[in-house]
């Protein structure tokens, strides 16, 4: 949390069109530092500019107006910064980090607390691992969104291996309440399955935030074998990268 004082002011650039995942490196890091307790961030967008490949990109040119440079910057305490820098060296890529000193006179205040973690994806060909479902309401909310989309984002943010999302046609849970699949029905409220795959280790660490945002519904555990897991992610980008 932060409080008046000293601080650390992190600016890192990257290209709009950058990707990480699949998903837009700038959003990406934005809901890494949203799930990691970060006090705050906020995304600019420039209208023009030039990295280290000397290219010039501006919003006057049609063909180069999506790769124009993106800005994340955020405050924080150095202790923070140093436990998050190395996954954000990773999702920056070829961008650019900057770091510099400042002083908190006012800190934002807090609303919601997330426990960190930093592990890199940990699955591999035939393995042990743990299995997770997560059982919602199609209608629970966090922060405004839906919940399950939220649960999503934050195993996402988490370097969690996969997870699925499931839509029930019917079911009941705790309350009792039926709850099904209408087509003529605008107020159903069906039921949602999360079920998630890693290491016994990275799920117990994304437990705490889990409770934090589940307040009412089932998790339930179990062992799985993972018989394959193959995807090269890491490959993949690299080729996206290189235009390959």
């Amino acid at each position: 949390m932060l409080r008046p004082g000293p601080g650390k002011k992190v600016g890192i650039y990257v290209s709009e069109d950058q990707q990480y995942h699949g998903m837009a490196a700038y959003a990406s890091i934005l809901d890494f530092l949203f799930f990691h307790g970060v006090s705050g961030a906020t995304v600019t967008r420039g209208i023009a500019g030039f990295g280290a490949d000397h290219h010039l990109h501006t919003d006057r040119l049609v063909d180069l107006a999506a790769k124009l440079p993106v800005k994340v910057e955020f405050i924080e305490v150095a202790e923070k910064i140093e436990q998050l820098l190395p996954k954000l060296e990773q999702m920056a890529g070829t961008g650019l980090i900057e770091i510099q000193d400042t002083i908190v006179v006012k800190p934002a205040e807090k609303k919601q607390k997330q426990r960190a973690t930093t592990e890199a994806p940990s699955l591999k060909r035939e393995s042990k691992a743990k299995m997770m479902r997560i059982y919602v309401g199609e209608n629970d909310k966090w922060n405004g969104k839906p919940l399950y989309e939220a649960i999503v984002q934050a195993l996402r943010a988490h370097d969690i291996a996969g997870v699925t999302v499931y839509r029930g046609i019917l079911g009941y849970g705790a309350n009792r309440r039926i709850h099904k699949d209408a087509a003529l029905n605008l107020s159903h409220d069906r039921p949602i399955l999360l079920s998630v795959v890693d290491t016994e280790e990275k799920l117990n660490a994304f437990m705490p935030l889990l409770d934090e945002m589940l307040q009412q519904g089932l998790v339930v555990l179990s062992d799985a074998d993972v018989i394959k897991y193959t995807h090269d992610y890491k490959q993949a980008e690299r080729r996206q990268e290189t235009g390959v």
